[in-house]
């Protein structure tokens, strides 16, 4: 297959870029800064419909994956960037679709499993509940679920003719690249500080990367799977006993808790936002389990052994490269 990754230079991008071309699929990543890679790389400015637009033309199909990093602090320029990158982005995306003489025959597009509300008790599978409005939460994060139905909409405002339209409601996907969100989890546990944030009851909804990378490969070839997909492992679980589990794949047997004073003291100073850790996301496949989607990594303790083993190995390899020594 021909596969266009609309901003695929970041984390998720790449994990699929790497994927496709292991598969043999031609892959050409959209992005605003191209850098030298093993696929093809072209320009675009992720808002305005250029050359970059022949690319989709005859194309299998096309990942929109564009937006601005949601890690940091929510004053207004900050919000404004996040939603206008993710709607500008996906606009450009739709208008090319519409030009095309042979358009992609799918479209998967970005979303989050933020969409749902903030629950302890509920699991939410594609039907669930949106948030926004939860009495139990912040008002504050409200933003993020109104970016998420926005970006959608963008999506789904668009008049597609031959071209089916996929919305992944991904939950975190976890792989051991630097600057990953698995790398700045493990070093929290690396350092001690690895313990129950807030009351500890907040659920982690995860995704394994090689389960997202196959479960993205059904996307494109499963013609019954249109509208919202949640990828998400089968078995979120509270924080708390995310971390135990990463602490004891890791080795450590204990680590420092953090009050929600301490979160947000944390937050202020990292230049990012405590509703990353203390929303609830309670986010379950419903749509892939129906059509017979098997996890290879279905619960976290297994997956978090998995993804220790593979980020020591990464790392030695590593320190073996920067010595010039022989693998």
């Amino acid at each position: 297959m021909k596969i266009v990754l609309a901003g695929g230079s970041g984390q998720v991008g790449t994990m699929l870029a790497r994927h496709f071309l292991a598969g043999g699929d031609e892959v050409v990543v959209l992005s605003r800064a191209p850098r030298p890679a093993p696929w093809r790389t072209v320009a675009w400015d992720a808002a305005t419909v250029g050359a970059w637009a022949e690319e989709l033309d005859g194309a299998d199909a096309v990942l929109n994956l564009a937006g601005r990093s949601v890690d940091c602090r929510y004053h207004a320029k900050n919000r404004r960037a996040i939603l206008e990158s993710r709607l500008a982005a996906t606009r450009a995306v739709g208008a090319a679709v519409q030009a095309c003489a042979t358009p992609p025959r799918v479209w998967l597009q970005a979303s989050t499993a933020t969409i749902y509300a903030h629950s302890h008790e509920i699991a939410h599978d594609e039907s669930g509940q949106l948030g926004g409005d939860e009495p139990d939460a912040p008002a504050k994060w409200a933003f993020s679920v109104d970016v998420a139905k926005a970006w959608e909409a963008a999506a789904t405002a668009v008049d597609l003719r031959a071209t089916r339209l996929v919305l992944m409601r991904t939950a975190m996907v976890m792989n051991v690249d630097r600057g990953s969100i698995f790398d700045v989890l493990l070093r929290l546990v690396r350092f001690g500080l690895g313990g129950t944030p807030g009351d500890g009851r907040q659920y982690v909804s995860w995704l394994h990367e090689a389960d997202f990378v196959r479960a993205v490969s059904l996307l494109l070839a499963d013609g019954r799977l249109d509208g919202p997909v949640n990828l998400a492992a089968p078995a979120p679980l509270p924080i708390a006993g995310f971390f135990e589990c990463l602490r004891r794949a890791y080795g450590r047997s204990i680590g420092l808790p953090a009050a929600r004073w301490m979160l947000e003291l944390g937050a202020f100073l990292m230049r990012t936002e405590t509703e990353l850790v203390l929303k609830s996301r309670r986010v379950v496949p419903g749509r892939l389990r129906q059509v017979g989607f098997e996890f290879e990594f279905p619960d976290w303790r297994t997956a978090s052994a998995d993804l220790v083993q593979r980020w020591r190995a990464a790392r030695s390899a590593g320190a073996v490269r920067q010595r010039g020594l022989p693998q």
